[in-house]
Order: C-alpha cells, then sequence, then structure tokens
C-alpha cells in the first residue's frame, strides 16, 4: 500500500475481525472525502484571534466565559484537577475502583480482579425461546437460531422486570457474524442458503429474563413471557421525517414505511422510560454490486456510507434482492438508523427513528436536563465522522409509554464542529502539552434538521431537503463543516456532574503517508501521530443549546510513554489502555471503559477511571478478556459487573474447523461470544470490604 510510518497496523484485531465487522473501514481511504476543516486548521485560526477570547486554563481545562452552559453545575469541573506535570498518586482509590488491577496478558480465559468471581451467563446458540434446541454446530438451522443467543453480542443493558423483584431482564444487541468462525466446512466463496439464513437469524437484539442468585451478583438465564428474539427479518416501523420517503420506498414496501430487520447493532442505551436503543453501524458491508447501478450520483451518495460496490464478502445478494443493490438501490437507505425496542412488551413492533439522522450509529445515550428536555447523544464510527446530538421538543412523561416512544421523532439534529484553542506550533505529534496545560478549547453544535411535532421537517442545510437531511445525514454534515474525528464510538453523560463523554477509538492514519498522499495531520484533539491508541474526550455542554467546551481526558497508550496523557494523575500508577470503545458509569461517578482492538498486543479489557478530584485520571484494570475477544457492553453497579465477549479466538488462520481456542466451553469446543457476569465476593463492587 506504499504505507509510510511505524505505528500502522499494529492493532490487535485480525484480518478475520475487520472483514466481518466493519468491512475493512479502518483501512485505506475513508469515506469522508469532504474538505472539512481539521482540528488543526480551526487550531490556527483560531490562535491568530486569540486576544479575541479570554481563555482561562483552570488546573488543565477551559472555562471560556463566552459560552458556560445554562443547566450546569457551576462547578468547573471540566478537567478541574489536571495540571501540565503529574500530580503525586492519592493514597487510596475512590470508591468503585478499590480493588488490584488486572495486569496485561494475553491469557485465553476472563481474568478479573482479586475477590471476585465471575460465570458466563449465556453464549451463542444457547437456547432464549423454551422449546428451542441446545446449542450444537453440526445442525444449526435457520429455525433454531432464531430462539437461540445470536452471534457477536456487543450492546448490554439490564432493567429492572416488570413483575417480578427476583428477577431482571438483559437486553442486547447481536453486532455481527462471522461464518468461518460458525460453520464447519464453511466456503466464503459458496455459501449455503441455510447459512445465510442463519446469519440473518443470528443478528439483531436478544431480550432475555434473568434470575437472581440469593447472597451474591450472579444471574442465570430463565425461559420467561419478555425472552425474545429480533433478527434481520424482523418487521420495524419507520418513524419521523423519512418515513414514506421517496429513499425509502421500495418494491416490496412501496409506502416507505416498514422494514425487515436490523443489521451490525452496535453499543446503544438504556432510557429512562425502560426501553433500549441501538444504534446500526457499519451496515453498508451487507450491500453489494453498487457498482452496476448507472446512476453516478448515487454510487456517490452511496460511496459516502462505505458501499463500496463489489460483491459483499458474505455474498447475502445471491439469496435476497434487498441485498443488491442494483436491484434494491434503495434498500440500504433503511439501514443505519437509530432504532428502539421496548422490551417489556414482546409484541411491540421496533422503530427506526429518522430524526435523529443516518449513519453509522455508536450509541444511543439520553440525558434529560433540569426543565426536562430530553438530549440523544450519538458517535458516527468512522474515521473522520462526526459527533452527533438530538434535542427534542416532546418531554419525557413518567408512565405514558405512548408519549415517550415519540420523543426520538420530534426536535432538532445539530452535528459538532470544534475549536481547539492552542497554536499550531505547540501541537507538535509527540503528545505533549501546550503551554496552556491542557488539550482543551470550545465548539458549537450546527443546526441540520428539525422535525415538527405536525409530522413536517426543516432541513437547515442549502440544497437539501428535509427527507434527504434524514437519510444522506453525512452528506448534511459535510456540508454544514463538522468537525472530523478520530472514531467517535460510544457517548455518556454523568450523573453525578452532567458532563458529557466520548471514546474516540483511533485513527492510525493520522499523519501518515500512503502513496504520495498526506492524511490529516495532528491537532489539538488528536494530539499524537498515527493515533493508534485512541483518546476520551471530555465535553462541557449546553445539553439544550448550542455551546460547548471540551478537553482530553486520557491519551491512551502504555504509560510508559511520553505521549500518554491521564489527566495529569500520576502515570506510573495507572494502567496501560488502548482503544476505548464502550463506556459507562458506576453509582460513584467512575467511568468505565471497555476497549477494543488494543494495539499493546495485550487482550481488551474494563477499566474504571476517576474523573474529578484529586484522582482525576487513575486508571486500573478490572477485567480482562480472552486473547482476540473484544470487551462489549459493559453494565456496571454495585452488585455486579457484565460484560459481552465478542469475538473470542478470532484470528486469520482460525475456523470452526481449526478453533484458536476454547472458551468458554472448553475441550475441543469452539469459541463462543458470551456474556460474562462478575460480582464480589463480599460487599460491594469496587469498595473495600
Amino acid at each position: 500500500m506504499g504505507l509510510k510510518g511505524l505505528n500502522l497496523f499494529t492493532s490487535s484485531r485480525t484480518k478475520q475481525t475487520c472483514t466481518y465487522k466493519c468491512g475493512n473501514a479502518c483501512f485505506g481511504a475513508c469515506a469522508n472525502e469532504s474538505d472539512n476543516e481539521y482540528f488543526g486548521d480551526i487550531s490556527r485560526r483560531s490562535a491568530l484571534k486569540a486576544g479575541a477570547v479570554t481563555v482561562l486554563a483552570v488546573g488543565g481545562a477551559s472555562a471560556l466565559a463566552a459560552c458556560s452552559p445554562s443547566d450546569q453545575k457551576d462547578s468547573g469541573s471540566t478537567g478541574s484537577s489536571s495540571s501540565s506535570s503529574a500530580k503525586n498518586a492519592p493514597a487510596k482509590s475512590l470508591e468503585g475502583m478499590q480493588f488490584k488491577s488486572v495486569q496485561p496478558n494475553t491469557e485465553t480465559d476472563v481474568k478479573v480482579a482479586e475477590g471476585y468471581e465471575h460465570s458466563v451467563l449465556i453464549a451463542w446458540g444457547d437456547p432464549v425461546i423454551e422449546g428451542a434446541p441446545e446449542f450444537d454446530i453440526d445442525n444449526q438451522t435457520p429455525e433454531a437460531a432464531e430462539k437461540q443467543f445470536g452471534f457477536n453480542c456487543d450492546f448490554a443493558g439490564l432493567l429492572d422486570h416488570p413483575e417480578d423483584k427476583k428477577r431482571m431482564v438483559y437486553v442486547c444487541s447481536h453486532e455481527y457474524t462471522t461464518e468461518p468462525n460458525m460453520f464447519k466446512g464453511y466456503d466464503a466463496e459458496n455459501p449455503t442458503e441455510d447459512q445465510f439464513k442463519i446469519g440473518l437469524a443470528a443478528h439483531g437484539h436478544t431480550i432475555l429474563e434473568v434470575s437472581k442468585v440469593d447472597g451474591s451478583g450472579e444471574l442465570k438465564r430463565e425461559f420467561g413471557k419478555l425472552n425474545r428474539r429480533i433478527t434481520a427479518t424482523t418487521p420495524f416501523t419507520v418513524a419521523g421525517p423519512a418515513a414514506g420517503s421517496d429513499l425509502l420506498k421500495t418494491e416490496k414496501d412501496p409506502e416507505g414505511k416498514t422494514v425487515l430487520g436490523t443489521l451490525n447493532n452496535c453499543s446503544g442505551g438504556i432510557t429512562p422510560w425502560g426501553t433500549m436503543l441501538s444504534g446500526e453501524e457499519n451496515f453498508d458491508q451487507y450491500f453489494g454490486n453498487a457498482d452496476k447501478l448507472a446512476d453516478e450520483d448515487a454510487k456517490k451518495k452511496l460511496k459516502r456510507f462505505g458501499i463500496k460496490g463489489e460483491a459483499t464478502e458474505r455474498k447475502w445478494e445471491r439469496f435476497d434482492d434487498r441485498f443488491d443493490v442494483s436491484k434494491t438501490p434503495n434498500e440500504p437507505n433503511r439501514f443505519g438508523w437509530l432504532v428502539e425496542i421496548d422490551p417489556t412488551d414482546p409484541t411491540s413492533t421496533p422503530i427506526k427513528h429518522t430524526a435523529v439522522g443516518r449513519y453509522k450509529h455508536e450509541a444511543g445515550n439520553i440525558h434529560i436536563t433540569k426543565d426536562g428536555t430530553v438530549v440523544c447523544y450519538s458517535g458516527d464510527d468512522e474515521r473522520n465522522d462526526y459527533l452527533y446530538k438530538f434535542v427534542s421538543t416532546r418531554k419525557f412523561k413518567e408512565g405514558d409509554m405512548e408519549n415517550n416512544l415519540k420523543i426520538l421523532d420530534e426536535g432538532t439534529l445539530y452535528v459538532a464542529k470544534f475549536e481547539g484553542n492552542s497554536p499550531k506550533d505547540e501541537i507538535d505529534g509527540s503528545g505533549n502539552l501546550p503551554k496552556d496545560g491542557a488539550f482543551d478549547g470550545k465548539g458549537e453544535w450546527i443546526k441540520l434538521l428539525t422535525a415538527k411535532e405536525d409530522g413536517s421537517a426543516e432541513s437547515h442545510v442549502d440544497g437539501m431537503k428535509a427527507d434527504e437531511v434524514a437519510v444522506w445525514t453525512r452528506i448534511a454534515a459535510d456540508k454544514k463543516g463538522a468537525t472530523k474525528m478520530d472514531r467517535p464510538e460510544d457517548v455518556e453523560v454523568s450523573h453525578k456532574t452532567g458532563l458529557v463523554y466520548v471514546a474516540l477509538t483511533n485513527n492510525k492514519y493520522r499523519g501518515a503517508v500512503e502513496d504520495g498522499k498526506n492524511y490529516p495531520g495532528v491537532e489539538e484533539v488528536a494530539p499524537v501521530k498515527e493515533n493508534k491508541n485512541g483518546l476520551v474526550l471530555e465535553m462541557d455542554d449546553d445539553h439544550a443549546g448550542e455551546k460547548f467546551t471540551w478537553n482530553l481526558l486520557l491519551v491512551c497508550g502504555d504509560p510508559k510513554e511520553a505521549y500518554t496523557y491521564f489527566g495529569g494523575f500520576d502515570k506510573t500508577k495507572v494502567s496501560p489502555i488502548s482503544c476505548p470503545d464502550n463506556i459507562a458509569f458506576d453509582t460513584h461517578g467512575n467511568l468505565w471503559i471497555s476497549t477494543d482492538g488494543n494495539a499493546l498486543k495485550t487482550n481488551d479489557g474494563l477499566y474504571a477511571c476517576a474523573v474529578d478530584g484529586d484522582n482525576r485520571g487513575e486508571l486500573k484494570c478490572f477485567l480482562t478478556v480472552p486473547k482476540g475477544a473484544e470487551t462489549c457492553g459493559p453494565i456496571v453497579t454495585d452488585e455486579r459487573v457484565l460484560v459481552n465477549v465478542q469475538h473470542p479466538g478470532e484470528g486469520d488462520d482460525a475456523s470452526a474447523d481449526k478453533p484458536a481456542m476454547h472458551w468458554p466451553d472448553g475441550g475441543n469446543a469452539v469459541p463462543r461470544p458470551a456474556v460474562v457476569v462478575v460480582w464480589p465476593k463480599k460487599g460491594k463492587v469496587g469498595v473495600e470490604a
């Protein structure tokens, strides 16, 4: 490929994982070919205007008087305790983080902190619906797969059971399938129709009743009336400004309001009204033959969403015309949405919310402001794409599900534009902090689309109609000059402070050169050349408004390396971390970070990070997952921690015939994606007993 640079292709992700998970989206030219400014361009301009804005560095964060948020506590807590030199580590970790760190490893099992136990709740192929057969890799059928736990579990949520206090409801998404690891004798050039149908069934979601184990935080799977599988053939209702649009109509759905299935569901969120949000992420890889289209403009738009045009890896288009773009050109437009599912009503029809925009959704997390305004944050997980939020005009009403299911259909969709506040020559790629002591700045939210209560919608993008903005959201954001980011993934709001945290997984091409093409250079938001280990961004957002300030909480990597940054905390006292992906908060307000694609050549894991006070930036590894696996969907409560272990044992030479490991069943079994529950032997999670 003619690449120059030392850090490229160092992720622990294998070629097999990259092929089936995201269609190799992290390699080569990205889908965003717009000429939008990068942070460096903005930083240079803002440096020239330095006299026009008063910026106060408060212990490693910016406090910009011109854009203080209206519904935040007056705490100055964005970066409130970091400094240009590492602090001495406090004698004791905060509550929630009082455990001995798990050391980096390459084991083929789950490793948890001392004093904790763990078990597997459910794994790929286990029965979800009563009467489904037990998993048997040699006897898979589409009918069985529709009633069994799907493949590659990602997002996880845990809700109170509506009727039984001894039970809870576990929900998760099934992001993608890796057919070579699912079927013995799999021929990638000639998949069978049954393999295609099993693949459809292994996508989607699982709703599962689980029982509490007396005297511990362990959970056990149960058969219950709420148990449900949602697959790539389950009907979904389309809501919002793109519902009924010509861009969504197909021969089998001439009204453009009903879509069969959901694909590549990555992270999500649990709403205050008790539903599950799930982002359709790398949907592009399921659609083939776009090159056969005669419409060049249509091909250009498809390319902006990653659809390259040739045959797909799975070759589903051989069995169903909806995956053949040359025959059903609008079908890709019916994916890439934020979907909503009511886990407490097994007869309900899931919804695709088009007012929230269409892109490679990673997550969808809700924050309600003091005045009751509902805000939904979501990232577009691809190099050089954007961060979004949706501000609803419909208020949350406790117990009114009919009202609450319309919250994401009425309001305004925004995309983020950032400014760094340091001169360009202070951001040199080394990771050294600029003179103001922090990687930080300010930003604004730019309007793209407003959906109204009467069903009408207004575009805020010249030359695009409202339904076009909803369907071609990336293109709309390009036109409005949004800031290109390094894979914005999960977005979470602290229940303690209201601060917003964004996992920016990596961008190995930052500052690289490929066959004479220069990729974007280092910027204040991406201050390390060839950003292989990722960042965690902290924002003090005026949630319902249009202004925010930001800083980098973490510049990830090996703390022994000079470029890493841990909120100003003593780097000799933290765990190495690489490729932050999903994030969550515990009851104490600590941020928990799961990783995907560890570039440090050790296993991925789950980490706890202090975000405030003298411990700000302290980072400790709580658990690691087996080699080749990704840590997904963390749930952290006082009683237990749950993680989804995705693609264990995936490797370039691995297959169902020659498995690379045998977790979780042992013996000669194939590895299976699974859900792991961890609980303390005594006391509460992260609190010394």
